[in-house]
């Protein structure tokens, strides 16, 4: 796990946070949403709001981490399968960040925007927390995977 940290895969770490958070916003059209937040300030949940973009911050740091180590994992060992496990986790643990977004309810997400293409409406503001269970159980499903690839 310390070599994550060396040199040239710190690069890789930062490089692939910087692009996921950037697909992130794009995706989930958060940008467009924080002149709203600001002119509404007063009727917005600031505590739902810090939590998901926490979230999503931890779900951009984890998704760096696991592609990394992952990429470690498989060089030192030359095989797919024994890294197989934790590269579909990771993959679904990204799809899932991207899914949800900065804020799950304020903004559109890539689920949202997959169902409004086949006509159906889906909102993640239905949950009972708002779409940040969701976030939750990507962190979860992320370090499961980090954990499966410290332990082999």
């Amino acid at each position: 796990m310390r070599r994550i940290l060396q040199k040239p895969y710190v690069y890789w770490i930062i490089g692939i946070f910087i692009s996921y958070i950037f697909i992130n916003l794009l995706i989930s059209g958060f940008y467009q949403t924080i002149p709203l937040i600001i002119a509404y300030a007063g009727s917005i949940n600031w505590l739902e709001l810090i939590i998901s973009i926490i979230f999503s911050i931890t779900i951009g740091s984890l998704v760096s981490i696991n592609a990394v180590y992952a990429f470690i994992k498989y060089k030192e060992r030359q095989q797919w399968k024994k890294c197989k496990e934790a590269g579909v986790l990771t993959g679904l643990g990204t799809l899932g960040g991207l899914a949800t977004g900065f804020c799950p309810l304020c903004i559109t997400g890539l689920f949202p925007l997959i169902f409004g293409l086949l006509g159906i409406s889906f909102s993640f503001a239905a949950l009972p927390l708002k779409g940040i269970e969701i976030q939750l159980l990507v962190i979860i499903i992320l370090s499961l995977s980090l954990y499966l690839l410290n332990k082999k």
